[in-house]
């Protein structure tokens, strides 16, 4: 896919570009010190977005980002009802107020789905949003700040992993396995569809 949602709502939003995170530090990179603030985009953007991710895994949370109102609740929408937890670990991690963080999450979250509105328009089913937002995971997942715990509030351990930070040609073949594994029909859906489950 040629859109690269970070780097497109870090843009449109006019926030600095974000750094990738140091696979072994789990900072950004060229970060000499870890307890300096950090810019509010490097932390908000990509944590709305694996929230976005982690919502659309599902076939119903597909069918409301499809459907929903990018300016009415969206952020509420895509944490499924923790954004406050979500925006105090952002604001945190930031150095900035909790409502500075709230309302660059809403933004960024309303942004973030209009965006995915446009991006299946041409075929606006439930199935195309679950891909296109799979194809941006690796792009989220390397400048999401391990220190935020995003996957520990998603309830969804990967997301922090250190691994999904990692780039080069090894890596880069490992995640676009796991890619084809992730849009693999599931044996279930084969079974169903063929009539033996």
């Amino acid at each position: 896919m040629a859109t690269n949602l970070i780097e497109t709502i870090q843009q449109t939003l006019g926030y600095p570009v974000l750094k990738k995170i140091d696979p072994n530090k789990q900072e950004p990179k060229n970060e000499d010190d870890s307890n300096a603030p950090h810019e509010l985009g490097q932390a908000a953007i990509p944590a709305v977005l694996a929230a976005m991710y982690k919502f659309s895994q599902t076939e119903e949370g597909d069918q409301q980002l499809l459907n929903a109102d990018p300016d009415a609740g969206a952020l509420q929408m895509v944490f499924e009802k923790k954004e406050n937890v979500a925006v105090d670990k952002v604001a945190r991690y930031a150095g900035t107020s909790s409502e500075q963080a709230r309302i660059a999450m809403e933004r960024i979250a309303a942004e973030a789905v209009k965006f995915v509105q446009e991006g299946v328009k041409n075929n606006p089913a439930p199935d195309k949003v679950k891909i296109f937002l799979g194809d941006q995971r690796h792009n989220i997942l390397v400048y999401l700040p391990a220190a935020m715990q995003m996957g520990y509030l998603l309830g969804d351990n990967t997301i922090d992993d250190r691994t999904n930070k990692m780039e080069g040609t090894i890596s880069g073949m490992m995640h676009s396995i796991e890619k084809d594994l992730r849009e693999m029909p599931s044996i279930r859906t084969i079974l169903s569809e063929s009539g033996g489950g």
